[in-house]
């Protein structure tokens, strides 16, 4: 997800640099007993909530994974739905302990906003959708067409780049906002809609036929999705940083929801320490030496929890692609446990 408001938020940044220092967020969450944390405001296999009002999605479990580590309770969060706008002031001041909302990590929001990325875990970048009808199978047969983006963005910028790129012309079809943006592009307004591709497979769900609809093979940009805290709490960012590292290890290990009670008998030393049977691996971020093992208990390991969310057999029906193990062809690796 792309920022629209960088200007504004470096000026934020400075004004909660001197705020973000030493906080001991870990001591806060076990004091107010659950976790805070950003989420979107409702983006489908990502984090939304369903019409009980339950928050789900792949940015939604390792949430839920961060307070299993922590309380052995993976419902001890309190979601906030946040707007892309709002998102970093959000973190910066406290309302949130940590954001997990489709975040690109950029160099400008990693250096200049006070915060750190604590990994990544959805590799995304941006795609384009068509109209099965309109016969295009390819970004490199859009030229002269019409293209729906959300103005102001770093995606517009993209746009421009790749169609002056590859000598074509466009029309752009700009919008404030992504709603107003999808709405166009479902009322025929435009011949291409672009955003992230994982925001493509998301909001053809809102389509009124979204069969009828193909999201092209090119990816134009880098975008790395991952979770964000504050600068200056190094507990707290090692913490929600080897809750993915343990997710990810996990699946590579063959560790999962179904068989972890099983696995603690194993004689295979990566996973005895991953599942704390040996060493003392959960002292040094706070928790105890079993936090590894609840979160996949509770929620499971990395392939899980996307096979879950957006994987082949769900509505979004992503393959993992880049999101693939590092063994499998892809770029999910996590340093060991030891």
């Amino acid at each position: 997800m792309r920022n629209t408001l960088m200007p504004a938020l470096l000026g934020v940044a400075v004004a909660f640099a001197a705020g973000t220092a030493a906080a001991a967020t870990l001591d806060e969450v076990k004091s107010k007993g659950f976790l805070t944390c950003g989420s979107n405001t409702g983006l489908a296999g990502f984090g939304y909530p369903d019409d009980q009002g339950n928050w789900k999605g792949i940015d939604v479990d390792l949430c839920r994974a961060i307070a299993a580590a922590i309380f052995n309770d993976p419902e001890k969060v309190k979601f906030v739905p946040l707007s892309a706008k709002d998102r970093f002031t959000a973190l910066q001041s406290g309302e949130v302990d940590v954001l997990v909302r489709n975040t690109t990590w950029t160099m400008s929001r990693d250096t200049a906003l006070g915060l750190n990325f604590a990994g990544v875990n959805y590799y995304d970048g941006q795609g384009f959708m068509v109209r099965k009808d309109l016969g295009v199978t390819s970004a490199k047969e859009l030229s002269g067409a019409s293209v729906c983006v959300q103005q102001g963005t770093t995606t517009e910028l993209n746009l421009a780049d790749f169609f002056r790129a590859n000598g074509m012309d466009y029309e752009v079809v700009a919008f404030a906002s992504s709603d107003e943006t999808v709405k166009a592009y479902d009322s025929g307004r435009c011949d291409a809609f672009t955003t992230d591709a994982s925001g493509l497979y998301a909001e053809r769900l809102k389509l009124t036929n979204p069969d009828e609809h193909i999201v092209l093979p090119e990816i134009i940009s880098k975008e790395p999705l991952g979770p964000v805290v504050r600068q200056g709490d190094d507990q707290w960012f090692s913490l929600v940083k080897w809750v993915h590292n343990a997710m990810i290890n996990a699946e590579e290990l063959g560790v999962t929801q179904a068989n972890v009670d099983e696995m603690r008998n194993s004689s295979n030393p990566e996973i005895k320490r991953l599942l704390g049977i040996e060493g003392e691996f959960g002292t040094a971020i706070g928790l105890t030496n079993d936090w590894a093992y609840n979160i996949i208990k509770h929620v499971g390991n990395y392939g899980e929890t996307f096979d879950r969310n957006v994987g082949p057999d769900t509505e979004l029906g992503i393959a993992r692609g880049l999101n693939a193990l590092w063994t499998k062809g892809g770029l999910m690796y996590a340093p060991p446990i030891r």
